[in-house]
């Protein structure tokens, strides 16, 4: 095969300095299948970070793409704002029929811009339009988005700075364990909630990640999301599940939340929902909560039509029964053992993480930038999260082989035996 030549130097000369992810893995990518992308020397990855979470079938899946090419070909409708489409109404209903229905669950689907930061701020101004409240609740270490509204309960402070003006009408609280079990889960805001001294003004709601991706992987227990859900339920709050990255099965069940058994006021999908990395995103709310005036929350690409059409193929295809579901949480299950190994042998490493979300994480986090280094080197695409960068984040596809996870957690294996010896 013929070299060819890289040319760095158009991306340093004509892209923004913003870009993050081509730092750490400077190849130019060109093709993709499956959980592998290959860049245009024909060198091939392994794909353990699928678009942070927008690939969960993974690259060019050949059912997702023969529907998107066949409606490509028959020249349906790609861009409709929000106008009634054949492809609209075909996603309408098999979302309702296999992902709703199945799980008693009653929501209004709103179709705001097509990214993450867009369905949540979209739930956060219905919330406080429902209410008539302004101020909302986050938690610690939380991730929600790069827009104004979305980065007011995020907690990254480098990417809060990242604003220039004052974050405000958002209180952080203690996220599950954020004090190691050293306090009552819900002791602060439970006083501060229910004191007119507190200085605490009544949230219209409270959003929160069940586990939290870009935070470093931290796992809310099912009990804590139980009495999170009470509380807010006896105080007339609303709760705003946060599952763009943690949905559509990255957790084994199609909803993150699930597990516990609680109903969210409203959801917030994006990143895999789309089914082929298409944008999109979706504002899951309860029917009464549906008070919007026409065109009063809005955007120009929120009718993107192709993403209609992978999003329904994957959803026949992967959850007409439950057999898609019991094998992502066998693969979760090899991947928990094979870092539950790592963490038994080294001093200050560790790991959590549910369903085919894991975090391996390093006291040093020094030591977790090395391993994702040393792994690139190796044909492996894995990145790092955390306050302090110090957890290595699997988000493998949920369709990978069990040989090619194992090869993948072969490489780390060996990476963080390298770094850790």
């Amino acid at each position: 095969m013929n070299q060819i030549t890289p040319t760095p130097d158009v991306f340093e000369n004509h892209e923004s300095q913003v870009r993050s992810y081509s730092r750490q893995w400077p190849a130019v990518f060109d093709t993709a299948q499956g959980s592998w992308i290959t860049d245009e020397n024909g060198k091939r990855y392994l794909d353990f970070f699928a678009g942070a979470g927008a690939l969960n079938y993974g690259h060019n899946h050949p059912v997702l793409k023969t529907a998107l090419v066949d409606y490509i070909m028959r020249d349906g409708i790609t861009h409709g704002l929000d106008m009634s489409t054949v492809a609209k109404r075909d996603f309408l209903a098999t979302f309702t029929e296999k992902i709703l229905a199945p799980r008693g669950l009653d929501y209004k689907v709103q179709f705001p811009g097509p990214t993450g930061t867009n369905t949540v701020e979209a739930a956060l101004k219905l919330a406080r339009k429902v209410t008539g409240r302004s101020s909302v609740i986050n938690f610690t270490n939380a991730f929600h988005g790069m827009t104004l509204g979305a980065l007011s309960v995020t907690g990254n402070s480098m990417k809060r700075a990242g604003a220039g003006i004052p974050l405000v009408h958002a209180t952080p609280m203690p996220f599950d364990n954020y004090f190691g079990g050293a306090t009552d889960d819900f002791q602060w805001m439970e006083r501060v909630l229910d004191d007119s001294g507190s200085g605490i003004n009544r949230p219209a709601a409270v959003i929160v990640e069940t586990i939290q991706g870009e935070g470093g992987v931290n796992v809310a227990r099912a009990e804590w999301l139980q009495a999170l859900a009470e509380l807010l339920k006896r105080r007339d709050i609303l709760l705003i599940v946060d599952d763009v990255q943690m949905g559509v099965g990255r957790t084994g069940q199609f909803f993150s939340f699930e597990e516990a058994g609680i109903v969210p006021d409203i959801v917030t999908l994006s990143k895999s929902i789309g089914g082929y990395g298409m944008p999109m995103a979706l504002t899951l709310i309860r029917p009464d909560l549906d008070v919007w005036g026409p065109g009063e929350h809005n955007g120009t690409f929120r009718g993107n039509n192709p993403a209609f059409v992978t999003s329904a193929a994957a959803i026949e295809h992967f959850w007409s029964d439950d057999t898609f579901e019991k094998e992502i949480l066998a693969k979760g299950e090899r991947i928990r053992a094979a870092f539950t190994d790592l963490a038994h042998r080294f001093e200050g490493v560790s790991t959590r993480g549910r369903g085919m979300v894991h975090g391996l994480v390093f006291a040093d986090g020094d030591l977790a930038g090395k391993v994702t280094s040393m792994a690139y080197d190796q044909g492996l695409l894995a990145e790092t999260s955390g306050p302090s960068d110090e957890v290595v984040k699997l988000l493998p596809p949920l369709t990978i082989s069990e040989e090619d996870l194992d090869h993948g957690l072969s490489i780390l294996r060996q990476a963080t035996e390298t770094v850790c010896s």
